[in-house]
């Protein structure tokens, strides 16, 4: 009896970490899960359906969560189209052309905050104490819901609202690109073999996955290859 346990303990030890990863599809979440491979984790991938613009980013999500390894991939489905409020989820507003100041209106109102708890409730079912996101405080659009201060207010209030928590385990928002400019980024997934060909970050891609090459997203992704001294394989329309 006793050399079962002995065995059962071993087995479990070699086992590697589990984590639930954030993956929209985009060039940043996909390095994300690239990053949390490299390190041995075992990765849970979670996609959201929330009512955007289009569907070719989650076509991406399942893709690149089949040809990076994913453990499990799931695409949850909400709907803030019923709450509006953003260019993403509200086809009556504009996707916007230009800079402007401010937070743009491509801001989803507590996106963040909803995949996160998510993740968590995830997380927390399957025994993975990382969730990983892929926010960045530097190449960004400015939405409040990507900064460091955002992230550690929420690692404190899921080790509070948890019974994992409760119970002295603790879970970890593992945020890798949150110092990294886009062109960094870009260097770091081509190093780990990312295909950025199969990613889709523009906030307006036709069915197939095509970018418009003009909104926010477009440029930062435009920018951070050209940073970098690398090819983008964007497909434009």
């Amino acid at each position: 009896m006793e050399q079962s346990k002995q065995t059962e303990s071993v087995k479990n030890s070699t086992q590697p970490k589990k984590a639930v990863v954030l993956l929209s599809g985009g060039l940043d979440s996909t390095t994300v899960l690239a990053m949390a491979k490299a390190q041995g984790y075992a990765c849970y991938a979670m996609s959201f359906n929330y009512g955007q613009r289009h569907q070719a980013e989650l076509q991406a999500a399942k893709r690149i969560a089949d040809v990076l390894g994913a453990e499990e991939h799931r695409i949850m489905t909400l709907n803030f189209g019923e709450l509006g409020g953003s260019a993403l989820t509200d086809t009556s507003i504009d996707v916007p052309e230009e800079l402007s100041e401010g937070i743009p209106v491509t801001y989803v109102p507590a996106r963040n905050t909803v995949f996160l708890s998510l993740a968590l409730g995830w997380a927390e079912i399957i025994g993975a104490y990382d969730i990983f996101i892929g926010v960045n405080a530097i190449d960004y659009s400015g939405y409040p819901d990507c900064r460091p201060e955002f992230i550690e207010a929420f690692e404190k209030l899921a080790n509070l609202a948890t019974k994992v928590g409760v119970e002295g385990q603790s879970f970890k928002i593992q945020t890798p690109l949150k110092d990294m400019t886009k062109a960094d980024i870009v260097h770091c997934g081509s190093e780990l073999g990312v295909d950025y060909r199969m990613t889709v970050s523009c906030y307006q891609a036709d069915s197939n996955g095509q970018a418009c090459g003009v909104c926010d997203s477009c440029r930062l992704r435009t920018k951070g290859f050209a940073d970098a001294g690398l090819d983008d394989a964007t497909v434009y329309q």
